[in-house]
């Protein structure tokens, strides 16, 4: 009975928003969700600490294992590169998740979606903790790889569908606002995590299990009430004085389809696999200066950041000072990684997608290939800038590409037809670092210089670029065969349980209170945001 209970509460049908409702009051559910799963890029934090968990191991006895023996011992620590491949598991599994139940998403709705999410992803953090508390690592696998990866895909994508449906006049506001929580995830959770485990820490041992634990609780609760918050718009629902463009009206919109493509036929259509080549390749790159930022820095400059010759002997406080720098920078990308994808997302609401995208790969080019003169050259502040403008630009890639998906195939499916896009995400996620990482050990191994090693693959990187602009030049509007049918419509919306607007409820949701729900929950997301964004700026003041 209870069950039946909680399934009624979670139904899309319950979510159906009624005439007061503001639709200001989505973004915050959105971003509760979002804030919560950005974690994942400041995972990190954990990766040194647990390695040291076994005091006292023999270390000549631990050097001989492999992997597979790290995945249950109890006696040796484990390497940065076994716990590494946690974050590339989870970034796998958000692609392969969202692609899977994205179209079950769109029938049971955001409130069942998130909700699952919040348990997946906090959930999967616990039983990470509990891994790490026992020392087996196959169980840290399992929580925060494989279940928490669930969490993330489901996460991601929940808000999607229902945010473009609210914001038919600023679709790219509408998701930029979600997806640069994504982004600003990390600015939050990476200083709350370190916090954390010094509190809770056991000698010198850093107390990680009870950290992952407390963050899996905390973000539980936050994603839930952010799944709770979401409410869907009645079939027909459009802001008041809002009239769609008519096909070709503007040169800015001749793209926006005026049909709906379902799921099972947007995978199969050039447009679909060329914007995941889009994806791919913008996120390939972009990973790739997001992954070696901080020792691309160290490297390149040196003592130059410090003013001092770069043949100079270093001090201990110089080196750390180096070193602050480098988390600096990583601090001002991550602020950029942020801003940039709500930035870059509302200016595609004016500029179109196509175009969007084309800025992001021409200018994109120019900047890859400009970071090695300026390293040559010395000019660590115009180096930093180009970065910063290059990781606003990856960031903007991800906000923008759901608003391009509904320009393309309609608003019906969009959050289906956007998780099977994600696993060009999880294609770059494991295939851009290993890629970087091979090129520069290759080089390292052949003799060149390590202020000298990137400039390969920052080349190569503007070419994966090329590619990406090549592909976003051959997307043309869908092919209207490809439109479902009126009865393919009807019958998809009553799979999604939708009701039909009335003018009153019409004008009245465009009017509806916003009240002080709605000023709490822009607090409740606004506020954790700001901090993070001080704490970002205040690593930041390093580099000056």
């Amino acid at each position: 009975m209870a069950g039946n209970e909680t399934a009624g509460l979670l139904a899309r049908e319950r979510t159906i928003a009624g005439p007061g409702f503001n639709r200001w009051l989505v973004p915050p559910a959105a971003l509760a969700i979002h804030l919560c799963i950005g974690m994942a890029y400041g995972f990190s934090v954990f990766w040194i600490p647990m390695t040291k968990l076994v005091p006292g191991a023999d270390a000549a006895v631990c050097a001989s294992q492999g992997f597979l023996d790290q995945l249950t011992t109890t006696t040796c620590n484990w390497t940065v590169p076994s716990v590494n491949h946690i974050f590339e598991t989870f970034i796998a599994m958000l692609g392969l998740a969202a692609a899977l139940w994205g179209g079950w998403l769109e029938h049971a709705g955001p409130r069942k979606a998130g909700f699952i999410a919040a348990s997946c992803w906090g959930g999967g953090l616990v039983l990470g903790g509990i891994g790490v508390s026992i020392h087996q690592l196959w169980l840290v696998y399992l929580g925060c790889g494989l279940l928490g990866g669930v969490g993330q895909g489901l996460g991601y994508i929940t808000p999607v569908s229902t945010l473009i449906k609210w914001f038919p006049d600023r679709r790219g506001l509408a998701t930029g606002f979600a997806i640069m929580g994504y982004g600003g995830g990390a600015m939050i959770g990476a200083p709350i995590a370190v916090k954390l485990m010094d509190v809770f820490k056991n000698g010198e041992i850093a107390g990680v299990s009870t950290t992952l634990i407390v963050m899996g609780v905390i973000y539980f609760v936050a994603m839930s009430l952010g799944a709770f918050g979401f409410r869907v718009t009645p079939n027909g629902w459009k802001p008041v004085g809002y009239q769609p463009a008519a096909a070709g009206a503007s040169h800015k919109r001749p793209m926006i389809s005026h049909g709906h493509v379902h799921l099972n036929r947007a995978w199969k259509t050039p447009q679909f696999w060329l914007i995941w080549g889009v994806l791919c390749m913008n996120v390939t790159a972009g990973i790739g200066v997001l992954s070696m930022a901080s020792p691309m820095l160290q490297d390149v400059f040196g003592a130059g950041l410090l003013g001092v010759d770069p043949g100079t002997a270093l001090t201990a406080a110089q080196k750390t000072a180096i070193a602050a720098a480098a988390a600096g920078l990583v601090g001002l990308i991550s602020l950029f990684n942020s801003v940039g994808r709500l930035a870059w997302a509302s200016a595609s609401d004016y500029l179109g997608r196509k175009v969007t995208y084309i800025i992001f790969f021409v200018l994109g080019i120019i900047l890859y290939c400009l970071l090695p003169t300026l390293g040559h050259l010395g000019a660590a502040a115009l180096f930093v800038i180009t970065v910063c403008v290059i990781l606003s630009m990856y960031g903007g890639g991800f906000a923008t590409v759901p608003a391009y998906l509904a320009d393309m195939f309609g608003t019906q499916m969009v959050g289906a037809i956007h998780g099977r896009l994600l696993t060009a995400w999880s294609v770059a996620g494991v295939i851009g670092p290993v890629l970087i990482a091979g090129i520069r050990e290759a080089q390292l191994g052949a003799g060149v210089a390590k202020n000298l090693v990137y400039d390969r693959t920052l080349y190569i990187l503007a070419g994966l670029l090329l590619i990406g602009l090549i592909c976003n030049l051959l997307v043309r509007p869908v092919d209207p065969k490809h439109h479902m049918t009126e009865e393919e419509l009807k019958r998809e919306r009553a799979l999604q349980h939708e009701v039909q607007a009335t003018d009153a409820s019409v004008a009245a949701a465009a009017r509806g209170p916003f009240g002080a729900v709605g000023v709490v929950a822009w607090l409740a997301v606004g506020i954790p945001f700001l901090i993070g964004v001080w704490i970002a700026l205040q690593k930041a003041a390093a580099l000056l």
